[in-house]
């Protein structure tokens, strides 16, 4: 199995700053992207930011585009989410998830922590 654990949520104000890391353990299931997806109250859970392995395919959300910076350490198994910028309706529990990238920006995440609560006040 799997394990995400996900860290460096809390509360912001608009036009501050957050990062988020996701530290993945366990046993290995081949897969070769990490990323992060969120979930605000009473909508569905959304892709935020995708990263592959050797870093040479980055993908974000267009509502993130500019503000948020997804990288990785490989050698600690880590993703980061840098959240500058932030606004109001970033607010949601983000969720670290690992699987596979596709074809045309998409990934096949099959494997998610359990969330960190971000909130941003206006």
């Amino acid at each position: 199995q799997v394990q995400l654990v996900e860290s460096g949520g809390g509360l912001a104000q608009a036009g501050g700053s957050l990062r988020l890391s996701c530290a993945a353990s366990g046993r290995t299931f081949g897969g070769n992207a990490m990323g992060w997806s969120r979930q605000a109250p009473g909508k569905e859970r959304e892709f935020v930011a995708g990263i592959n392995w050797a870093g040479s395919r980055i993908d974000y959300a267009d509502s993130v585009k500019g503000r948020f910076t997804i990288s990785r350490d490989n050698a600690k198994n880590t993703v980061y989410l840098q959240m500058n910028s932030l606004k109001p309706e970033d607010t949601a529990v983000y969720y670290c998830a690992a699987g596979y990238a596709e074809l045309g920006g998409r990934y096949d995440f099959r494997y998610w922590g359990q969330g960190t609560q971000v909130t941003v006040s206006s």
